[in-house]
């Protein structure tokens, strides 16, 4: 996914934070007024829309949107797409001058990618300050909105609640024999997991797993998560939180749990840099950070905002480093591989 955007990068012409176009808009995402929200909705309202990429599911994006729309007088239209499809449509747009996007949804590694390439503005909110510790990177230019947890899952008909593991290293008990599944691309949570377990250490104790008792390896969460429900799949080691817990809730034999730490994801929010609705933008992404925080709540979503309750309460979390990511997803992939798949 990422050398085939960044090919299409490379073609394009550089873009750079000096030639933002010097409109008021632009300088008010910068603002930090007590009049702000004030300045924003006015022009936002002249504006009268907004194009926002995203990957959030289509059956939380009314209760989401609704909300702004009604209270700005914003109409937002709504591309939603998997996360490779919106960075590398976002990245070619940039390239050839086509601006059509105005804010720009999906996980943060891919929003430090659009970074990179000199894609996003720099914004400066006020709701910056009531996010938790690394919502916000130093150069402003995305924020995040809300974070996936990874989870551990279980079908409480193959799965007793006493014989829940409380470590890893538990998963090494014969009992785990031929019960255990992991989602195919889960390399981010092995490397931050491995960290928290001493490096070298914790790719040996994962190894000593898979090699005792086996490993089911599936590619996509939901796939995973239907598994769990099915029984197929006893104990799932990397479910998005929200996915067992909506499936509980729909009645389903299905509960979950954390190890401590648990690793979290983050999905963040940015404005294009040469957003056609620029003042639309900055204060979709002010609401993004504030108003709909208690929103993506009530949708299952841990908020960013340290004044919104999470919906799994506070476990404590270590967060995917949206760099590493980048920067060496190829080999984390490969020893990801080499741990769980190629035995």
């Amino acid at each position: 996914m990422w050398a085939a955007a960044l090919q299409l990068a490379a073609a394009a012409p550089p873009l750079r934070a000096e030639n933002a176009p010097a409109t008021s808009a632009a300088a008010l995402a910068l603002y930090t007024g007590k009049d702000r929200t004030e300045r924003l909705a006015a022009a936002a309202r002249k504006e009268g829309a907004l194009t926002f990429y995203t990957t959030f599911a289509e059956r939380d994006l009314p209760a989401l949107i609704k909300p702004f729309e009604d209270k700005y007088g914003v109409k937002v239209s709504v591309w939603r797409s998997g996360t490779d499809k919106i960075l590398q449509r976002s990245i070619a747009e940039a390239g050839a001058h086509r601006y059509s996007v105005d804010v720009i949804h999906f996980g943060a590694p891919e929003m430090e990618a659009l970074h990179r390439e000199r894609i996003l503005m720099p914004v400066l909110s006020p709701a910056y300050e009531g996010l938790r510790p690394g919502a916000v990177p130093p150069h402003h230019e995305w924020a995040a909105t809300l974070l996936t947890v990874f989870v551990l899952a279980y079908n409480t008909h193959a799965v007793q609640k006493a014989e829940l593991p409380t470590r890893y290293a538990d998963l090494l008990a014969p009992r785990w024999k031929g019960r255990l599944g992991i989602e195919a691309k889960s390399w981010d949570w092995f490397a931050a997991m491995v960290g928290q377990l001493g490096g070298d250490a914790g790719v040996k104790l994962f190894h000593d797993i898979t090699v005792s008792n086996g490993m089911s390896v599936r590619q996509g969460h939901a796939l995973l998560n239907n598994l769990v429900v099915s029984g197929e799949v006893p104990l799932a080691l990397t479910m998005y939180n929200y996915m067992p817990e909506q499936a509980k809730r729909d009645g389903a034999p299905v509960d979950w749990f954390v190890i401590p730490p648990a690793v979290a994801r983050a999905n963040a929010i940015g404005v294009a840099l040469h957003a056609p609705h620029p003042a639309a933008a900055v204060l979709f992404e002010d609401y993004m950070l504030s108003a709909a925080q208690p929103i993506i709540a009530r949708l299952d979503y841990v908020p960013t905002s340290t004044a919104v309750p999470s919906p799994m309460g506070n476990p404590p979390m270590v967060l995917v480093d949206p760099a590493q990511v980048l920067d060496q997803s190829d080999a984390w992939t490969r020893r990801f591989n080499e741990t769980f798949i190629q035995r």
